[in-house]
């Protein structure tokens, strides 16, 4: 029974192999040179503003989240789409159920300025 493994096994030692001798050509070949302003840290080429532990304004996280949300309804529709011609009449209303519960939390957002920047 354990045979049926050996592949798996020798898949993941293979692949660690590649690994480790990947990083360590990098390390070996790599210019290894540091100095300050290689280490220094920086915001999109520029020196930080402020401190890095400063708090993000929570509409930040609200549109990330929002955005998470509506790209996986929205993934529902593609298994949906190709088996169309199968489901039929009760399939098609209910994803129109699925997405008018979609538009109307859609648009209770967007009443709701959680999509503004201001």
């Amino acid at each position: 029974m354990l045979t049926n493994y050996i592949p798996v096994l020798v898949y993941l030692c293979v692949a660690l192999g590649i690994g480790l001798i990947l990083l360590g050509l990098g390390f070996l070949i790599g210019r290894g040179s540091k100095y300050p302003e290689k280490l220094s840290p920086y915001e999109c080429g520029f020196e930080p503003f402020e401190d890095s532990r400063m708090k993000f304004d929570v509409r930040y996280y609200l549109v990330a989240i929002l955005f998470i949300v509506f790209d996986l309804e929205i993934a529902f529709l593609f298994p949906w789409a190709v088996t169309l011609d199968e489901i039929g009449l009760t399939g098609i209303l209910a994803m129109g159920v699925f997405l008018a519960v979609l538009v109307v939390g859609f648009m209770y957002e967007w009443k709701k300025g959680a999509l503004e920047w201001d």
